[in-house]
């Protein structure tokens, strides 16, 4: 199914639970909520969306900094922390948190391992994160998409729809 068809039904869905959704996304950019945003309606599910591309921006919107200086800005904790985070400050009912390295390495962060990302998704009652290797792509646009496609599976799992 062609990714801007899986987030339609995503966002149908979300409409028809009345259910609202956030991210806190780094290196996907803000690809997800794009991906939401472009479905018509969407006003009605997204409540807002963080780009945290530094550690300081994740610390400032609600990830603990003890947990990236303990467990790395790279890991499953820290993307289930800025899931957590943002559902928490924007008061919706999902929250998706994704952190990870899609090339060169950040000075700052220098566990990077190139196209290995972080996801997590929180939703009240559920609750998971994945650590899943992506590429070698040609384009950071490229794992963005890859990246996109492999949470709307995980949103439909999670929301049940077929």
């Amino acid at each position: 199914m062609p990714l801007e068809d899986k987030y339609y039904y995503i966002v149908r869905k979300l409409i028809e639970e009345k259910k609202t959704i956030s991210t806190m996304e780094s290196c996907t950019g803000g690809f997800i909520a794009s991906m939401i945003t472009d479905i018509p309606a969407a006003s009605e599910v997204i409540k807002g969306a963080f780009v945290t591309y530094s550690n300081e921006a994740k610390i400032k919107q609600g990830v603990p900094e003890w947990i990236i200086k303990s467990r790395g800005v790279y890991s499953n904790e820290t993307a289930y922390m800025m899931a957590y985070a943002c559902a928490r400050q924007y008061n919706s009912n999902v929250g998706i948190g994704i952190t990870g390295c899609f090339g060169s390495i950040d000075p700052q962060n220098k566990d990077g391992v190139p196209g290995v990302v972080d996801i997590a998704i929180v939703d009240g009652i559920y609750s998971d994160s994945w650590t899943k290797t992506f590429g070698p792509f040609g384009s950071r646009h490229d794992y963005k998409i890859a990246v996109a496609d492999f949470v709307a599976d995980k949103l439909m799992e999670i929301l049940e729809i077929a």
